[in-house]
């Protein structure tokens, strides 16, 4: 494949509009071998939960993908959010751009907030040497939002091979900072109303996805639609918008670039407490609508996603946990995954907003008190079991 028709490949991945789709196999293309495949992911993210900086946890890993966004001018790529961490695949011309931001967003998430980076470039090609795959797939999660679902087990082996420290990308200079704009974390947690957040991780044994761990899917997601919305966490028109917001320290280390802290600081809140009488008052600003915003909001949120396996953060009820549960341990026992559950009272957003008047705002969901990677210890905890 050439490079030009490589730059051009993600545009031209189907669009599945049914979520129960993303189990099919057959929804998945091949990334191009010419490609690289960009993983990171926050080094002690567990210690740092335990101190109850799950917020920032969430910031840091959503960080790599705002820095390869704006390094990119926002051109279309596929990329994937793991609470503490991110996969996000490139064509080649773009690899120089993708190391660049990853080694300077490694610096700025240390000078900034104290957290440490792990980050790995990986050619697609080195990634089907050994014996894995990367499809790709889209879920037309809104009318303006896309996200990428993976598939073929190629996300899985690069994370491994990062903390083996095999394809490392190392920090930049003291000093260098990402281009993060458009990285907040402005919103509250997002209170549970059916009694808790779940966070479940289901990941196939073996290589790709069978038919059996396809109906496993399709049952967890059948359980769901006992729910509102399919538990959907965050509500039809959002939850409350507070000022001055939880967050502002977190967006001011993101976003002040060559500011002081002072100066980005009195930027952001006063930015916020404009966007909070709107909120309040329902009045219009030019373009800006606060009621679609707040639609909008809702829709654009990755609550369910596949990156190798299924990826859900949901508003469930303990009852209707208890039997997925019980689903997923049965899936387990006859060898057709392995699974990890977390419950919480909180759901936490962390967002990519290139700009407040445009619909293509994302927002990257996980559980307010651990989430996915509390899910990933259980899960890993029950591999180390079986062997």
């Amino acid at each position: 494949m050439t490079q030009p028709a490589a730059a051009a490949f993600y545009q031209s991945v189907p669009v599945l509009t049914d979520f129960a789709q993303v189990a099919d196999e057959r929804r998945y293309v091949q990334v191009p071998d010419t490609w690289v495949l960009g993983v990171s992911d926050v080094v002690g993210s567990t210690k740092a939960i335990e101190a109850g900086r799950y917020k920032a946890v969430n910031m840091v890993g959503a960080s790599m993908i705002s820095a390869a966004m704006n390094a990119f001018g926002h051109r279309e790529f596929p990329f994937v959010f793991g609470g503490d961490g991110a996969g996000l695949a490139i064509s080649p011309e773009h690899e120089p751009a993708l190391r660049d931001a990853m080694a300077r967003t490694q610096t700025w998430a240390k000078e900034e907030t104290g957290l440490e980076i792990r980050a790995a470039i990986i050619p697609v090609s080195e990634i089907r040497n050994a014996g894995q795959d990367l499809r790709v797939a889209k879920y037309q999660a809104a009318p303006s939002v896309t996200y990428a679902m993976f598939s073929g087990g190629g996300i899985t082996w690069a994370d491994a091979e990062m903390k083996a420290d095999r394809y490392a990308v190392h920090p930049a200079p003291p000093g260098s900072q990402p281009d993060l704009t458009g990285l907040s974390c402005r919103w509250t947690p997002i209170k549970a109303s059916n009694g808790m957040i779940l966070s479940i991780l289901a990941l196939p044994t073996g290589k790709g996805a069978s038919a059996r761990f396809a109906r496993l899917v399709h049952d967890v997601l059948d359980l769901l639609h006992e729910l509102d919305r399919d538990g959907h966490p965050v509500p039809v028109n959002a939850h409350d918008l507070v000022w001055p917001p939880q967050g502002l320290d977190l967006e001011v280390a993101a976003t002040r670039g060559r500011k002081t802290r002072v100066r980005r600081k009195i930027e952001l809140l006063g930015h916020s407490l404009f966007q909070w009488v709107l909120d309040r008052t329902g009045k219009t600003a030019g373009r800006y609508d606060p009621m679609e915003y707040r639609r909008e909001l809702s829709r654009n949120s990755d609550f369910r996603k596949f990156d190798d396996g299924l990826r859900l953060t949901v508003d469930c009820t303990e009852e209707l946990a208890k039997r997925i549960e019980a689903r997923l341990s049965v899936a387990q026992t006859t060898g057709v995954a392995v699974y990890g559950v977390y419950r919480q009272d909180t759901a936490l957003m962390t967002c990519l907003v290139p700009s407040a008047v445009s619909d293509d705002h994302m927002h990257f969901i996980d559980g307010g008190g651990g989430g996915y990677a509390q899910a990933a210890r259980m899960l890993k905890a029950q591999l180390a079991g079986e062997r």
